[in-house]
C-alpha cells in the first residue's frame, strides 16, 4: 500500500512515492558518463602492477572483510586518498572488504561524511 500519494515530475511525468521518472535516469546516466569521460584511468590514479602486489600481500595477510567477517576480496583506503600518494600508500589507511560492504556500506558511510 503506498503511503504517499503520486507526485507530478517537472517534466510532467506522473511518479509514485519514492519512484523515479525515466527523464530523471537518463540525466543521471548522462551526468555519470560526463564525470566518467573526464576522470582518469585507473593506471593514472595509481592502480598499477605495483599497487597489484601489494593488494595480493595485504589480503594475504588480512583474509576478512573488517566490516562483516567474510571473505575479502577488496583492499580499500580507509580515508580517501583523492590522488595524494603519500596517503595511497600508507599501509595502515588500508583495510580489507568484500566487495558488498565496499559497495554499499562503506560508499555510504563516506557520503555521509
Amino acid at each position: 500500500m503506498p503511503y504517499a500519494a503520486p507526485s507530478i515530475r517537472s517534466c510532467g511525468c506522473v511518479v509514485a512515492s519514492g519512484e523515479r521518472c525515466q527523464h530523471m535516469i537518463a540525466r543521471d546516466r548522462e551526468r555519470k558518463a560526463r564525470h566518467d569521460a573526464q576522470r582518469p584511468t585507473a593506471r593514472e590514479r595509481g592502480y598499477d602492477s605495483k599497487w597489484r602486489e601489494v593488494r595480493e600481500q595485504f589480503l594475504k595477510a588480512n583474509p576478512h572483510c573488517a566490516m562483516c567477517g567474510n571473505p575479502a576480496t577488496v583492499v580499500d583506503h580507509i580515508i580517501p586518498h583523492r590522488g595524494g600518494k603519500c596517503l595511497f600508500w600508507h599501509l595502515p589507511n588500508l583495510q580489507p572488504l568484500c566487495m558488498p560492504c565496499h559497495s554499499s556500506r562503506k560508499q555510504s558511510q563516506e557520503k555521509r561524511r
